[in-house]
């Protein structure tokens, strides 16, 4: 999915989404990241959402956010209700989706002047193992 979206005011961009990858502005990334207008925090530590914890999920609200988009990878999943809580107590909206719903509302938000952070999973979680399975 290619986006586009021309602000040339020096904000971070999304230029181009597919699952796995990312383009913001003139770089791809192939592992997770926090972004914001002003800065990508490139090789976020999950990788999936399966790897996802309170710590790594608390690294979004980092800087004051407005709003906080949380793209899970190719499907829609909702972090554990106490994991969000503290957002809810810092008055810090949160907003789950999927990683390409997530590139979307990203750059419509930036381009608002919002202060937006987004934490972007990348990659969906490999399928289980099957115990006992024919090779």
């Amino acid at each position: 999915m290619k986006i586009h979206l021309d602000t040339g005011d020096g904000r971070r961009l999304i230029r181009r989404y597919e699952p796995g990858r990312i383009s913001i502005d003139d770089l791809v990334y192939e592992r997770s990241v926090i972004l914001t207008p002003d800065k990508v925090t490139p090789d976020w530590r999950p990788r999936h959402f399966g790897e996802l914890d309170a710590a790594s999920l608390a690294e979004l609200g980092v800087g004051s956010p407005e709003i906080i988009l949380l793209g899970t990878g190719g499907v829609l999943r909702f972090p554990p209700p106490a994991w969000l809580a503290p957002f809810a107590l810092a008055q810090v909206g949160i907003e789950c989706m999927d990683t390409a719903a997530a590139c979307r509302t990203y750059n419509l938000l930036m381009s608002e002047g919002r202060r937006v952070v987004a934490g972007l999973l990348l990659a969906d979680p490999p399928p289980p193992t099957r115990i006992g399975a024919d090779p």
